[in-house]
């Protein structure tokens, strides 16, 4: 976005909306008849304007108190979008950055806005003290990080902001530096009320049992890039670009730079316009493919772990999450990248490659931010797990293997169902496995002439094997992972032999 698109776009914000003007007296009740250091955070979606609300309190604040402000920030980008938009607001400001050394001519300002790691060091090398601080806001208040500060300012209203109030440290939960959360609009007023576009989201089921979760409660790089970068993911999500988002500008997110790579070279390869970024990236290339992914309709940006903040590019209308991720604060960053709204965008796609809004809900739903607040380790707790997602997969058989099954009419095989009448007819449950064998060893022999090529067919139905298997595992109930990964490969083997049978047959 240009210096002159951004200074349009906040020119048209200034007028307050009357979800944000009631926040805003919600703030200020608390802020006048609390003590000097109370914490609040406040929450609100992303595209709800949050920096347009806490650079009205700014002003509104400056106006009516002799005291200075300090606006907290992790990110240079944010530092210099919240700068300009409190010049729009007519607040004068300052911002501390790394070329700030000193501050002579900190009584010039009423307000400030700073890098934490930049603030933290000066105020440490003792080279800068900022006197007469009465409010200190944080944007992006669920990073650790600003911790570091809140000593700092012993005797200031804290005011944290943020869409999602969930401490990235589970060790360190939000309600411990804050003593109260105030709640905003919904997502799905904000899209009711014509502020935010609406997500449809169509998700694909991915096998996620062999990713790692590393220190900091989310999956690894490591493993992502194992199972993200293989070829069967590589196809899936082509498969889903094309057929959900073909010709749309899209942006894909991904856990590892490997991943990235990988989907840039896919996509290129079959003729798409494509292009890759992420934190090792220069200024300069970040500025020029930003400027091409802006004007080019149907670009494809893949990215990994910098577009999630400090970017907003309202043309963008499929986000693609190439990636599970255990962070729900993440998750709501990622798809909110798709959400503005423009006069000729209502809706926006999601295609979600990594059952997170199985884990999570949808992007919409509604979230009871007062009980993650309050009882963060219980919501996180009760989180679906992988192994409990993946149970309710419904496995469906691609167009092109179920072309080579032709000949056979019902390819599907209901386990739970099977299971129930093995049980009410007092019969072993293993009935189950005979009758799914049975089916799966016609499959091969009825649509092939050969031994041989039945063979190979039955290799190809290796991801139904395994989701019926798993169901058959969940219906027998505290199986070990041993023993369903023997349930598979032993089913494996009598269906190969099963098939030898039914030839021999067929022959004499």
């Amino acid at each position: 976005m240009s210096q002159k698109d951004f200074d349009l776009e906040v020119e048209e914000k200034k007028e307050l909306y009357g979800y944000q003007k009631g926040d805003i007296n919600a703030i200020f009740e608390r802020l006048d008849n609390s003590p000097s250091n109370y914490h609040l955070l406040y929450q609100l979606p992303t595209g709800g304007g949050k920096t347009v609300i806490f650079s009205e309190i700014v002003r509104r604040y400056l106006s009516k108190h002799n005291k200075k402000v300090v606006v907290l920030t992790h990110r240079i980008e944010l530092c210099k979008q919240t700068s300009r938009m409190l010049k729009t607001f007519d607040v004068k400001n300052k911002i501390i950055n790394s070329k700030v050394k000193e501050l002579p001519d900190q009584n010039d300002y009423s307000c400030f806005v700073a890098m934490v790691e930049t603030l933290k060091n000066r105020i440490n090398d003792e080279k800068l003290h900022l006197d007469n601080i009465g409010l200190v806001i944080i944007d992006e208040a669920h990073y650790n990080s600003f911790r570091k500060l809140l000593s700092s300012f012993k005797n200031a209203f804290i005011l944290g902001v943020t869409a999602t109030p969930l401490s990235s440290n589970i060790k360190l939960p939000m309600n411990q530096n804050y003593d109260e959360l105030v709640v905003g609009d919904t997502i799905l007023s904000l899209i009711n009320k014509g502020f935010l576009a609406k997500a449809i989201t169509y998700s694909y089921d991915v096998g996620l049992t062999s990713l790692k979760v590393g220190i900091n409660g989310d999956y690894t790089v490591k493993s992502s890039d194992d199972l993200y970068s293989n070829m069967a993911m590589q196809e899936k999500l082509l498969h889903a670009y094309t057929e959900k988002s073909l010709g749309k500008k899209t942006l894909i997110f991904n856990n590892g730079i490997n991943t990235s790579l990988y989907v840039y070279e896919t996509f290129r390869e079959a003729g798409y316009a494509i292009r890759h970024l992420d934190n090792t990236s220069n200024s300069e290339d970040r500025r020029e493919i930003l400027a091409w992914f802006k004007k080019t309709p149907d670009a494809i940006l893949t990215s990994v772990g910098i577009l999630t903040t400090g970017f907003d590019e309202p043309t963008v209308e499929t986000i693609i999450l190439n990636r599970a991720t255990k962070s729900l604060t993440l998750y709501y960053q990622m798809i909110g990248r798709g959400s503005r709204k423009l006069p000729n965008k209502d809706t926006f796609i999601v295609i979600d490659l990594g059952n997170n809004a199985a884990r999570f809900g949808l992007w919409s739903e509604p979230v009871d931010w007062q009980h993650i607040f309050k009882s963060p380790e219980f919501y996180l707790e009760n989180l679906r797990d992988d192994a409990e997602i993946e149970l309710y997969f419904k496995y469906q058989m691609p167009p092109e293997l179920r072309a080579k099954f032709s000949k056979t009419k019902v390819v599907t095989f209901d386990v739970d169902e099977e299971h129930k009448i093995a049980i009410a007819q007092n019969l072993r449950s293993k009935v189950v496995v005979e009758k799914s064998l049975e089916q799966h060893a016609n499959m091969c022999v009825d649509n092939t002439e050969e031994l041989y090529d039945a063979k190979q067919l039955a290799k190809e139905l290796h991801e139904d094997i395994e989701c019926r298997m798993k169901r058959y595992a969940k219906c027998l109930s505290h199986c070990s992972k041993n023993y369903r990964e023997w349930l598979i490969e032993d089913y494996k083997l009598k269906l190969t032999l099963l098939i030898g049978k039914k030839f021999r047959e067929k022959m004499f």
